[in-house]
């Protein structure tokens, strides 16, 4: 059962990313306010949820929602950062475009950074604990999947509209046969015995 609020504050925000584990396409995080009394008989983490209850789910959270934002990180970047520092990053862009500015943060997971000294509390597996943060790992996890469909038809040999740019055996032999593309991450082992790939 999913609680509504972590905090005493007033305006609490959940943040959650998704892509963490993918060699192409961004990392992508939503951050979101939820009204008084919200309830959503379906909700939960978006890894437990089926492509077609999210995608119903997304439009009655946004719709509902007191405030959202969402965000990709490009692998570029990722590869300059690294994942880590690019999901925070992700997440920390969200809360900022939130209006009103929340008083509370409780993110996904178990590492963050401070943003323009809001309190935070960082939970482990926090989607399947917290409703704001269930709904933002929706959030991230649609906008993601709809990014990936759509690059998918610039290079539909890597069937990003299948496996999301997570490194299936089906994504890992179209690099060996095709080999990267500008939006893969460098950083990222992308083959099991590379040594280097070079930059196209």
């Amino acid at each position: 059962m999913l609680q509504f609020k972590f905090s005493d504050f007033d305006i609490e925000c959940g943040t959650d990313e998704a892509g963490r584990g993918c060699l192409a396409g961004p990392v992508t995080a939503a951050a979101i306010v939820l009204p008084d009394g919200f309830e959503m008989k379906l909700l939960n983490d978006s890894k437990q949820l089926s492509e077609k209850i999210r995608e119903k789910l997304k439009p009655l959270i946004e719709d509902i929602a007191v405030s959202f934002s969402v965000t990709h990180i490009e692998p570029k970047i990722i590869d300059e950062i690294n994942i880590l520092n690019a999901s925070i990053k992700a997440m920390q862009a969200c809360i900022v475009k939130l209006n009103p500015l929340p008083s509370y943060i409780i993110v996904d997971g178990n590492r963050f950074k401070p943003i323009n000294d809001i309190p935070f509390s960082t939970i482990i597996k926090g989607d399947s604990k917290f409703m704001s943060i269930a709904a933002a790992s929706v959030l991230a996890k649609t906008y993601r999947d709809d990014y990936m469909n759509t690059i998918h038809e610039e290079f539909p040999m890597y069937n990003w509209k299948k496996n999301k740019g997570y490194p299936t055996i089906e994504h890992r032999e179209a690099i060996r046969k095709y080999g990267t593309t500008k939006y893969h991450r460098m950083s990222f082992r992308l083959l099991p015995e590379q040594l280097k790939l070079p930059f196209d």
